[in-house]
C-alpha cells in the first residue's frame, strides 16, 4: 500500500509537502504514511483515493485495477 501511495504522488510530480498540504497534515506525518511507520487513518485513505482517482481497495492492495 505504501509504495502505491508514493508512486501515485510521484506520477503527479508532487512533493510530500504538497501532498501534506492537500491532506491538512504535516510533511513528517505524510512521510510516515509513505514509509509505513504509522497506520493511515480511514479519512486520509479516502482523501488520497479521491485525489488520485483510485479506489481505497487499490490503495490497500486489494485490487490491481487502478480505476473504480
Amino acid at each position: 500500500m505504501y509504495q502505491r501511495i508514493r508512486d501515485l504522488r510521484e506520477d503527479k510530480n508532487m512533493t510530500q509537502t504538497q501532498m501534506s498540504e492537500i491532506l491538512n497534515c504535516s510533511q513528517r506525518i505524510y512521510s510516515n504514511y509513505e514509509c509505513g511507520d504509522v497506520d493511515i487513518p480511514t479519512n486520509i485513505l479516502i482523501k488520497l483515493a479521491d485525489f488520485h482517482g483510485v479506489s481505497v481497495d487499490y490503495l490497500l492492495g486489494r485490487t490491481n485495477k487502478i480505476h473504480e
